[in-house]
């Protein structure tokens, strides 16, 4: 007959072995290894949006000069800017 009233028997933790401590301190320079590539590939990443950011306000300046050599030089001489041909012509 069972006993419920009984606590179950504790589990022993499993023998620290040479080969698990050699095993655990390859896993934690992995982990070190991981972590610091990742911290390096959030830098890149912060650069690379900053970059974006840079770029997009720089192509948004470039077409509103675009623009507004365009609308000049088509009043001026009466014609759209893909007629005109290039000064070294």
């Amino acid at each position: 007959m069972e006993n419920f009233c009984a606590l179950p028997e504790a589990k022993k933790a499993p023998r620290v072995t040479r080969m698990n401590d050699e095993r655990i301190v390859r896993l934690e320079e992995k982990v070190a290894y991981l972590e610091r590539h990742v911290t390096a590939q959030d830098k890149v990443m912060l650069e690379l949006g900053d970059a974006v950011v840079r770029l997009r306000a720089e192509l948004r300046m470039l077409r509103e000069r675009a623009s507004e050599n365009g609308s000049s030089a088509g009043r001026d001489e009466g014609g759209d800017l893909k007629d005109e041909r290039p000064p070294h012509y």
